[in-house]
């Protein structure tokens, strides 16, 4: 057992370069009269750390305690074995003290020696480990309950052992987004309190906790998880009770980010190119790739939370679509998507990117290469990219065949998402920015670029009815 420590890699080495150390010469020693042997003996006990550890050590000769003899005591450190005190021992032969037991397990090895008299041999003791006990480790995390989305909040962090002692040291934060796995969220260091803050911006709902791992002195352990609400920063859509949700769900766009609406106008990128290939667009559309733009914009989403959303529109409406919608958002007036239309897939009912989802799904879009819907053949306004369909779900189309993509919202209005007159705000500000609500009720959601000659390019049936 003994072979597993450090100091005893050169035993008998070791012994002779201590007892020259304390001035012991072993062969005059031996030589200047009687040489009876001796034995050190050295008992300890097990504890924890920061607290005294009693050494024992006992000096015999032939069986009998030595009285009187000086013992020193020593300890593994970090340069080496060092001196911790020095004690006479007794009658019995038995001398005594106390040392801090260490919170590194290596530290915790002790010896005695005797240097030796007129009567006695040097000797020292076999050497001693003090065995740590580990004190239990508690971890706690707490904090504030709510954070509005985008701002950030303090985790407070206490580390400290069962009996109250702090610990210093790195814990590790873990984090659970929406009830889901927990994952790596940081390292976060305590101080000499046992004491850290965590500074987060979470952007859902999140569960946390941090994790301590064992050392010499302390146990690992795990803390309290600590449930922090994401709250949305915008007011939430009072939808009315009874109303009817869309049918297609889709899921929520990617949070947004920057200030204010942040609207971007861009030529259309490949990728996005590629997905509009063959879907919203195909050859023989009445206006082609360099002829349309990406719109992309950052929107209030009907919970209150910021969202990231685009669209794609002709290059003489983009301008116009881009500065409504950033009015919208300055309103604080919401949209529920706005995913490009390709997302759908083709659809052969519209010969273009299924629209009918799309309203389905209470979408907000611009350009799509296809038929007027439920009127096969009659090519669609949205064809040339300068109309745009906002909230379809609350905001029906009375198609030749019938209200779509619900009959229920028709004769209702909302001050927020859904508009039965030109006094709604949303049709005023549309109106400002050169978007005309052409069709009315007729087609509550359509709005055109262009002002009265939002249609003049369209054929001439699409002039008089209504052309979704």
């Amino acid at each position: 057992m003994l072979s597993r420590f450090r100091p005893l890699a050169a035993a008998a080495t070791a012994a002779a370069l201590v007892l020259a150390v304390l001035g012991v010469d072993v062969g005059r020693a031996s030589a200047a009269g009687p040489a009876t042997p001796s034995e050190l003996t050295l008992t300890t006990r097990p504890g924890y750390a920061d607290a005294a550890v009693p050494l024992v050590a006992r000096l015999t000769s032939d069986g009998a305690g030595v009285a009187g003899a000086t013992v020193t005591f020593q300890r593994y450190g970090e340069q080496g074995w060092v001196d911790v005190r020095t004690a006479t021992t007794d009658e019995s032969g038995t001398a005594r003290t106390t040392a801090l037991r260490s919170r590194t397990r290596e530290r915790n090895q002790f010896r005695a020696l005797f240097a030796g008299d007129a009567e006695h041999r040097a000797t020292r003791s076999e050497l001693r480990l003090s065995r740590l006990e580990r004190r239990e480790s508690v971890v706690t995390v707490g904090g504030a309950s709510q954070v509005v989305d985008e701002r950030s909040t303090v985790l407070r962090l206490g580390w400290t052992t069962r009996a109250g002692v702090p610990v210093r040291g790195a814990l590790d934060l873990q984090r659970s987004d929406r009830g889901g796995p927990w994952v790596a969220a940081g390292v976060v260091a305590t101080g000499k309190q046992g004491r850290a803050r965590a500074r987060v911006t979470p952007r859902v709902d999140t569960r946390w906790r941090a994790v301590a791992k064992a050392s010499d002195w302390y146990t690992g352990a795990r803390s309290n998880v600590h449930a922090l609400d994401n709250l949305p920063p915008g007011v939430p859509v009072d939808y009315p009770r009874g109303a009817p949700r869309p049918r297609v769900k889709l899921p929520p766009q990617p949070r947004a980010t920057g200030e204010g609406a942040a609207a971007v106008v861009r030529p259309i990128p490949d990728r996005v190119w590629r997905d509009m290939t063959g879907r919203s667009w195909r050859p023989g559309c009445p206006v082609g790739r360099a002829g349309l733009r990406l719109v992309r914009v950052n929107y209030w989403g009907y919970d209150g939370y910021r969202y990231r959303g685009e669209l794609v529109a002709a290059t003489g409406a983009a301008d116009n679509m881009a500065r409504a919608l950033t009015a919208m958002y300055d309103r604080g007036f919401p949209i529920r998507s706005m995913y490009r239309v390709d997302r759908f897939g083709f659809s052969k009912r519209v010969n273009g990117a299924d629209d009918h989802r799309s309203m389905a799904a209470g979408n907000t879009s611009a350009f799509n290469c296809r038929w007027v819907v439920n009127r096969p053949g009659v090519r669609s306004p949205h064809s040339y990219g300068r109309s745009l369909d906002v909230n379809t779900w609350e905001n029906p189309y009375r198609s030749a065949t019938g209200l779509v993509p619900n009959s229920w919202w028709q004769p209702h209005s909302h001050p927020r998402i859904a508009w039965r007159s030109r006094s709604h705000p949303v049709v005023a500000i549309m109106a400002r920015h050169g978007l005309r609500w052409t069709y009315g009720t007729g087609d509550s959601q359509h709005f055109d670029a262009g002002g009265g000659h939002a249609l003049s390019y369209l054929p001439r049936a699409c002039r008089t009815t209504v052309c979704h």
